[in-house]
């Protein structure tokens, strides 16, 4: 009887195994023809469902994350600081390159891109040029861009190619093994003009840099067809390569290192270039080198930033330690807000962010001297 059982049992064990197989089997295939069914369009995308991506303090997506979500963002955020090197009281910062722009990094890390200018050769070789000031410092420079949440840089100024030619060769040379974005300088004019293309949250960006300072730089080191060096705002390549930035990026930034150093108001000079640039394309145009806050403000559409003043500086005789993140927000292809976030170089020539009556006398410096920059304090 137990044997006799056992057998009936397992019978009845194979057949319903055999009818939950069968079952199984028809409603895969139900399923596989109802996914076939689907259009492409239709289908349901498993993207979507993707854990929810990190956010960094303030509540804005980290960049990582950003750059991998394929969702085009309603507006883009870009910030600028002004000049930087590590010459003097600053040259120990690259002992610790982590840290080395200090706590104003976390400001440049919250924009979906900064860029800063770099005043130096990147450098411990070469002949120094007969001027002045020459400054240099080793490649450690752009881990410590990098790691303050620096995008790009320009080293289109009177002091990228201080060390000659040796100087210019290494510099190239780390910034091709960093991988590193720099643009206002290369091997030849076509490589100094052109420029570094980003997409950020559905976004392309194009930065340019050029120098309009008319010193040995410029003299001796203006990049051409057969020659490296620097981009110079005088050549109309600079105009040509913004139109041509202007058919491939949504947004194009140029930044300029321009002015006089000690003038609050803009020369001239400064003024018709900001004007052709504009006519050109550009969305913004950012500059430094007067060693001061200049005006920032509208020009028609275009978003103009005249002087950002020293950012990470290497002695304290500066005209001013007046500084600042300047971020912009760009909705489109158009500037639609702009704010300062004030900073003030302490004695270690570090950018440390400010607030109550240091943060207000700095804005309104900021607000006061684009009364003589002929920008508008609202979108044209």
């Amino acid at each position: 009887m137990t044997r006799a059982g056992g057998n009936g049992g397992r019978r009845r064990d194979i057949a319903g195994t055999v009818l939950t197989a069968l079952a199984v089997l028809l409603l895969t295939a139900s399923l596989a023809a109802a996914v076939r069914s689907i259009r492409p369009a239709q289908r349901p995308s498993f993207a979507a469902a993707a854990a929810p991506r990190p956010v960094a303090p303030g509540g804005t997506p980290t960049r990582a994350a950003a750059a991998a979500t394929p969702r085009r963002a309603d507006r883009i955020t870009l910030a600028f600081a002004g000049d930087v090197h590590f010459e003097g009281r600053v040259e120990i910062r690259l002992g610790q390159p982590a840290t080395a722009l200090g706590p104003v990094a976390a400001t440049l890390s919250r924009a979906d891109l900064a860029m800063v200018n770099l005043e130096t050769a990147i450098t411990r070789r070469g002949t120094p040029e007969p001027k002045e000031f020459t400054f240099r410092a080793p490649a450690t420079a752009l881990t410590a861009l990098r790691a303050a949440g620096v995008d790009v840089a320009s080293m289109a100024n009177n002091h990228g190619v201080d060390f000659g030619f040796t100087g210019l060769a290494d510099s190239l040379a780390a910034i091709r093994s960093s991988g590193f974005p720099v643009v206002g300088i290369g091997a030849n004019g076509a490589r100094a003009y052109e420029p570094w293309y980003a997409t950020v949250r559905g976004h392309r960006v194009a930065f340019l840099g050029a120098s309009q300072i008319q010193d040995r730089t410029l003299a001796a080191w203006t990049a051409t067809s057969r020659s490296g060096g620097v981009a110079s705002a005088y050549s109309d390549l600079l105009v040509s390569a913004v139109r041509a930035a202007r058919q491939r990026a949504e947004v194009v930034v140029v930044y300029v290192h321009w002015g006089e150093e000690g003038r609050e108001c803009p020369l001239a000079v400064q003024r018709e270039l900001a004007g052709r640039l504009s006519e050109a394309g550009a969305d913004a145009i950012v500059g430094t080198h007067a060693h001061l806050l200049l005006g920032g403000g509208w020009l028609g559409r275009t978003y103009v930033a005249y002087g950002l003043g020293n950012f990470l500086w290497w002695r304290d005789d500066a005209y001013s330690n007046d500084t600042g993140v300047l971020t912009l927000t760009v909705r489109g292809r158009r500037v639609v807000a702009a704010a300062l976030a004030p900073a003030r170089i302490d004695p270690r020539g570090v950018p440390v962010p400010v607030v109550g009556t240091d943060a207000a006398r700095i804005l309104a410096t900021w607000d006061r001297v684009r009364g003589c920059s002929g920008l508008s304090a609202t979108p044209g």
